[in-house]
């Protein structure tokens, strides 16, 4: 392939194969990697190749929280994800679209999708969602409730999903 459009033409044909999907997750261009993200018949294999590719910053989240909600994403994948995401939370970038993803999933635990309050960088939307879908999450499969510190001052009796 010469053109890069070639590139996202495969990624997204009907008739490309798991195999040359392992091939394209390692083209240079990140149009193709959200590209491979949106198949649903992508393997989880290339999920977690794609976790190692890397862009911009806004590219980079976009490709977060694809994988983040894909239908393939298993435990492993989705552990990955969560660890990408914290990591970057500390740094101070904003992958909040993917945090929420993960926060719904099941194949996480409450306790292990509620560290990402605890995390900096964070905002105050950002965490205030999280709680709400943990919480819904931990209401419906009686799991133990999110353990975390209230949301500071104002913040905690302005947000209409706060827990005990």
């Amino acid at each position: 392939m010469r053109e890069p459009g070639q590139y996202r033409d495969r990624a997204l044909a009907p008739t490309t194969t798991p195999d040359e999907m392992r091939e394209l997750a390692g083209c240079p261009y990140p149009f193709v990697w959200q590209a491979l993200a949106t198949r649903p018949d992508v393997p989880a294999d290339v999920l977690e190749a794609l976790m190692h590719r890397s862009d911009t910053d806004w590219n980079n989240n976009r490709l977060l929280a694809l994988i983040a909600r894909h239908e393939q994403a298993n435990r492993p994948v989705l552990l990955s994800v969560l660890e990408h995401v914290q990591r970057l939370l500390a740094m101070g970038e904003r992958p909040y679209a993917a945090g929420l993803a993960l926060a719904s999933r099941a194949e996480l635990t409450v306790d292990e999708a509620s560290g990402m309050l605890t995390r900096p960088g964070g905002s105050r939307r950002f965490r205030v969602g999280l709680r709400a879908r943990l919480s819904e999450r931990a209401a419906s499969t009686n799991e133990r409730p999110i353990r975390t510190a209230p949301l500071s001052g104002d913040e905690e009796t302005a947000s209409p999903f706060r827990v005990s």
